[in-house]
């Protein structure tokens, strides 16, 4: 680590997306356990902000505001740049961790001015932007391409923690919204996020509405959650009854998933969140390529579809099994 002492002021940068940026908690982790009287700042987008409040070795945050950026406004542009850049400086970083890789976080990290300047290397063409960078290797978890970065830069390894500590806030807006739909956090309690940033990863609505009824006939209850711009997809799903929680800020969806039994959904952020709270999750996946962001630490929680096929392949029968698994796990008291 050269010259580097305990008392670092280190930036750590991860732009996006939610499930990226919270893959990157052990290695936040990671670096606290090498400089413990270390300032850690995290510059990330401003939509994944409030993530940030669940990492408690995280000691300040600089945001990005994109929609700034693609305003298409020449002064507007300008203004966020010279913001940014400003920050960044104020800052007088001793180290910054890339952890993203791409073009502009490549620039965002040699504007820093810091005299350490490792980074997860993309491209070839982004090197120059670092005192030690690294080619990152696409066939590892995220999570585990992020400690490799630190460890070949010089970090000693040691445990590995995966840990969010949801805001109590957001776990009693959680409770009250039980509440508010007669539901009782006592109860098992199946949390079902149904869509994915990408249509091709999302299984049928039909069939998570199909897993929806099986588990509220046997007791069981069950609600949806998801974005605000998917409240009208999610329209068959209040018809069938069942509470959705779609629009609530991503943080009390942390907390509904906190009080509920089990997560299922697809290969997406509020999943790996479930994860990171300890909470058990079934994951409706394409593939376990090298490199997929399976359950961290655990792939067997992941149902996949076989043979190369589509995720729509995957019968409604072999998620039950799964979920009946999982309850059998972590309630014991919940029979298929």
């Amino acid at each position: 680590m050269g010259n580097m002492s305990q008392n670092e002021n280190i930036l750590l940068i991860r732009l996006k997306s939610i499930g990226d940026v919270l893959f990157t908690l052990p290695a936040v982790h990671r670096v606290r356990e090498n400089f413990p009287g270390a300032k850690i700042t995290f510059l990330t987008s401003r939509e994944n902000a409030p993530l940030l409040k669940g990492f408690r070795e995280v000691d300040g945050v600089i945001t990005l505001d994109r929609a700034r950026f693609q305003s298409g406004n020449p002064m507007t542009i300008l203004s966020e740049a010279f913001s940014l850049f400003r920050r960044l400086r104020r800052g007088k970083f001793s180290l910054v961790v890339d952890f993203q890789g791409y073009g502009e976080t490549a620039w965002l990290a040699w504007l820093s001015g810091a005299p350490q300047r490792w980074g997860s290397v993309y491209g070839p063409g982004r090197r120059w932007a670092y005192t030690r960078g690294v080619t990152r290797n696409d066939r590892l978890h995220h999570v585990d391409r992020y400690l490799s970065l630190l460890e070949q830069c010089g970090l000693h390894p040691g445990e590995i923690l995966n840990e969010f500590v949801l805001p109590d806030g957001a776990l009693n807006e959680a409770r009250q919204f039980f509440v508010a739909h007669n539901l009782n956090a006592a109860k098992p309690t199946l949390f079902i996020q149904p869509f994915t940033s990408s249509p091709q990863k999302n299984w049928p609505l039909e069939n998570y509405v199909s897993i929806a009824r099986h588990w509220r006939s046997h007791g069981v209850q069950v609600l949806f959650g998801g974005g605000p711009s998917e409240r009208a997809a999610l329209e068959p799903v209040h018809q069938a009854g069942f509470p959705v929680s779609a629009g609530v800020p991503l943080l009390v969806t942390g907390g509904l998933m906190k009080l509920s039994s089990l997560i299922l959904g697809g290969d997406t952020g509020a999943l790996h969140l479930a994860v990171a709270m300890g909470k058990r999750v079934v994951m409706i996946r394409n593939s376990v390529a090298p490199g997929s962001p399976y359950p961290f630490q655990h792939p067997d929680w992941a149902v996949i579809a076989t043979n190369g096929r589509d995720v729509s392949s995957i019968e409604t029968g072999t998620v039950i099994e799964a979920c009946a698994r999982a309850f059998t796990e972590r309630a014991g008291n919940v029979s298929c």
